[in-house]
């Protein structure tokens, strides 16, 4: 058990701690960070996604039980993130929604990634690719959805939608991933030497993001609404994982498949949250603030998770 913390955690929060220590120091400033996240968010990643995706068998990939599974789960923390947040700690309902939106929204792609492959190797990341394909689609559509409905109560319907599919089809992943399955679902055949090129960006999208994400959380210091976040960390890195391995057995997942969905929801919550709190204004320390406790917490929740999965 301890050997998988060496192993398998420590080298990925390893180069998140390089990269805030770095940024902490003063070596890299601020605009160097947001630039290397730009590229790995807006670029690197997008290019490792579509590879991913567009040389995947979906058949055997995109088992339902294993969707149903993830994102039931994902539903219920997004529901019992808001209504913590309302009948827990009396936020108004905007506020609700980005709080809602923290604990639904897992580092499936700079966390999930990474240490999926370190515990099980990289042919076992079938489970991953399916799930990071509705990933960004499935949690912005619901996010933004639920916000819009709120601030456009007694509103256009139209202009609720229209904000809901801008928002989503600005999102470098959703492209990426979309453009993945047109080259898989056409028969299209990428030209070798493209593909070698798109590997080799790829290599650097994950330990990029990485030390990029460790910069980041030099900018967002733990402080205030302690209670707030705690619940947060605790539905994103406890209860998210438990309801996975609960539908996840009641469905007689494939153990490896299994093993993908349990870590995944166990990780927590992706830099996105905070994205999507800034966005609307709303309950923005307790993201970021939850980005940064629940990412140093999961090193020892994902240790806890890789010893009951075996």
């Amino acid at each position: 058990m301890f050997q998988s913390l060496i192993d398998v955690i420590l080298p990925v929060f390893l180069v998140i701690a390089a990269g805030y220590t770095a940024t902490r120091a003063g070596y890299f400033r601020t605009d160097h960070i947001d630039g290397l996240m730009r590229f790995t968010q807006s670029f690197a990643i997008p290019c490792l996604l579509f590879r991913a995706i567009a040389n995947l068998d979906l058949e055997s990939s995109f088992d339902p039980r294993l969707l149903a599974s993830f994102y039931t789960g994902a539903a219920l923390c997004f529901a019992a993130g808001m209504g913590g947040a309302r009948y827990i700690f009396k936020r108004d309902w905007e506020d609700c929604v980005a709080i809602g939106f923290c604990c639904l929204f897992s580092n499936s792609v700079l966390l999930g990634l990474p240490i999926t492959e370190r515990a099980y190797g990289a042919d076992n990341l079938t489970g991953n690719y399916a799930i990071i394909a509705f990933h960004s689609p499935f949690c912005y559509g619901v996010g933004i959805t639920v916000m819009e409905i709120i601030r456009n109560r007694g509103g256009s319907r139209r202009r609720m939608i229209r904000s809901v599919l801008a928002a989503m089809f600005k999102n470098a992943l959703i492209l990426g991933i979309a453009l993945g399955f047109v080259v898989n679902l056409s028969g299209l055949v990428v030209p070798g030497v493209v593909d070698d090129a798109l590997g080799l960006i790829t290599r650097a999208a994950l330990p990029g993001a990485l030390f990029a994400l460790g910069g980041v959380l030099v900018q967002y210091r733990p402080e205030g609404d302690l209670r707030t976040i705690a619940f947060v960390c605790a539905v994103s890195l406890l209860l998210h994982p438990s309801l996975v391995w609960l539908f996840g057995k009641s469905l007689s997942l494939p153990q490896d498949l299994f093993r993908s969905g349990v870590l995944n929801a166990a990780m927590a919550p992706g830099f996105n949250a905070y994205i999507f709190a800034n966005i609307y204004g709303r309950a923005k320390r307790v993201a970021a603030s939850s980005v940064l406790i629940a990412t140093g917490a999961s090193i020892f929740t994902v240790w806890i998770w890789l010893a009951i999965l075996g």
